[in-house]
């Protein structure tokens, strides 16, 4: 059997769907498992074990270069490796016209999606020839390990994350830590995000850095994505005596880096969700976002969101408001603290 997991981004989103690709691996194990990905994803699962084959698009550098011969070159040897294979069945866990065109030009006799309801862009369920009721308030592993119920596939207790090997990766974090005067326990703090609404101040980092410094501690590393080295220069702007440093860190490199941290505080963010991968304990600090839906799944894990009318399934990227992020900073460090309290 060859099956197909179409999960194209973002990062957090192909995080959330690992699990279900393990619960395949586990109930075929002798399956041929191929997933296609995104470009800017495609670290997290080239070389990760359980995957026969990853095929890496790059449709967002193919829209803005489309006029360009090597563009249909590129996008024509990928969608050939589709059918290089044959298909049994397709599992698109991500709704979108473009996933569910991946799906069906796979040429797979089962092409599997959720049901019109939950679909991002309901139009791709012409796509599929078979389509899977889920829950709105369900979390979002728990939608995905939904597809593969179809299939009869058991719904695991555990998480399984497929991650590539990182020893690379965690020797250079290891020396970054080292020349950065990072000894021993740490915070990793990630001020940023893709949406405005689900950033806390930068500013309120800085001054959790220092609770944390003097309370537990804890030096602070902080990550930052590309055109947010500037959040980081707010929170040091606040910062008196916390040790905080920064350095680059590419998606591998991260995860090295969130296996060595003693806590994490962030938004509903990809790092969240990197982190949670490898276990990392979380702080969530939700905003406009479900936390049932995108939270931290562990137990132990923590998560802060305001009980305002207006976040009731909300989603917005931008608004005029954006009280829902008001939080606290003694409301965050007496999360931290409770966390950290069940590490002991």
């Amino acid at each position: 059997m060859h099956i197909l997991i179409v999960k194209l981004s973002s990062i957090g989103d192909v995080v959330h769907t690992m699990p279900a690709a393990a619960a395949l691996r586990r109930a075929f194990p002798t399956a041929r498992l191929t997933w296609v990905v995104e470009r800017v994803a495609a670290p997290l699962l080239l070389g990760a074990p359980g995957l026969d084959e990853v095929i890496v698009l790059d449709t967002r550098g193919w829209r803005q270069q489309w006029h360009r011969w090597d563009t249909l070159r590129q996008a024509t040897a990928c969608l050939a490796r589709l059918c290089q294979h044959p298909v049994d069945v397709a599992l698109d866990f991500q709704g979108l016209i473009k996933s569910a065109a991946v799906a069906w030009y796979s040429r797979a006799r089962r092409r599997i999606g959720f049901a019109t309801d939950a679909l991002r862009e309901p139009m791709s369920r012409l796509a599929y020839t078979e389509q899977v009721a889920v829950a709105p308030s369900e979390h979002v592993i728990r939608t995905n390990l939904r597809l593969v119920e179809a299939l009869g596939v058991a719904l695991p207790e555990v998480y399984e994350f497929w991650l590539p090997p990182l020893e690379d990766e965690a020797a250079y974090v290891s020396r970054q830590l080292a020349q950065h005067g990072i000894t021993g326990r740490f915070a990793l703090l990630n001020p940023g995000g893709g949406w405005v609404t689900k950033r806390w101040p930068a500013a309120n980092f800085g001054h959790l850095a220092e609770l944390l410094w003097r309370q537990h501690g804890l030096a602070s590393v902080v990550t930052y994505g590309p055109g947010e080295a500037w959040m980081v220069e707010q929170m040091r702007a606040v910062v008196q005596t916390a040790p905080v440093v920064s350095f680059p860190t590419n998606l591998r490199e991260y995860l090295a880096l969130a296996r060595r941290a003693t806590v994490f505080v962030g938004g509903d963010t990809g790092p969240l969700h990197l982190a949670a991968a490898v276990g990392t304990p979380i702080i969530g600090l939700y905003g406009p976002t479900s936390a049932e839906r995108n939270g931290p799944f562990a137990a132990t894990d923590r998560v802060i969101s305001l009980d305002i009318p207006c976040r009731r399934n909300c989603y917005r990227r931008t608004c005029r408001e954006h009280i829902c992020m008001d939080i606290s900073v003694a409301l965050v460090a007496q999360a931290v603290e409770k966390r950290l309290t069940c590490l002991t």
